[in-house]
């Protein structure tokens, strides 16, 4: 499935800063929404859409670095790019080391935003793509039945046919059929590509649940 336009959020309390940067996002193609506070934005937008965030460090209500650990939270992790008038090293560190793109301060050339935007427009893009073959491979998983769950795992485990059979109290002839229909509704080629699909769902990040 083709994935939605990305949007540039723009979150800015300024609204001669957010009208100027729309218009300079459209102006290249993007599509841009502006906010004046992160109470509007976080009311907004939806987590898990593909975009990027353009967001002052210094806002009312809820900081920038603080809109920044709330959106770590959720499905996926959106980019963020710092904008300020009145940056400081500790604030940058502390943006950086939160995984944003970039942190400019203003005035800014309209190339370093553009650049910025394209890279987390791009960063946005493959973590959209990763989530939906994570979704693809978890609704596939879903399918498998309890006994196929068994022999799924002693397959991932490295266990020959017979192990599994002995260990499940079934014959090797059963557990041949129950692998063959594993290994069909997880759209695995090989035991290898099985083992990859399990283990990209096991990783922390992916919070799935094959247990």
């Amino acid at each position: 499935m083709r994935a939605p336009e990305p949007t540039v959020y723009l979150v800015d309390d300024d609204a001669s800063v957010c009208r100027s940067l729309a218009r300079l996002l459209k102006a290249v193609g993007y599509r841009a929404q502006t906010f004046r506070s992160p109470d509007e934005f976080l009311r907004n937008y939806r987590d898990g859409s593909p975009g990027c965030l353009v967001l002052d460090l210094h806002l009312p209500g809820m900081s920038g670095l603080e809109v920044q650990e709330t959106l770590a939270g959720g499905e996926q992790s959106l980019p963020v790019i710092f904008i300020t008038g009145h940056g400081t090293v500790p604030a940058s560190v502390r943006a950086m080391k939160g995984g944003a793109v970039d942190f400019l301060s203003k005035p800014f050339l309209a190339k370093e935003l553009l650049e910025a935007v394209d890279e987390a427009l791009e960063r946005s893009r493959r973590q959209y793509a990763l989530r939906q073959e994570l979704d693809a491979l978890r609704e596939r998983l879903d399918t498998l039945t309890h006994r196929e769950c068994q022999v799924l795992e002693g397959v991932v485990a490295g266990k020959l046919n017979k192990q599994i059979a002995v260990e499940l109290g079934t014959s090797e002839k059963t557990i041949k059929v129950h692998r063959g229909r594993v290994m069909e509704k997880m759209h695995a080629d090989s035991v290898a590509e099985l083992v990859r699909a399990i283990e990209r769902l096991r990783r922390p990040t992916s919070g799935a649940k094959p247990q």
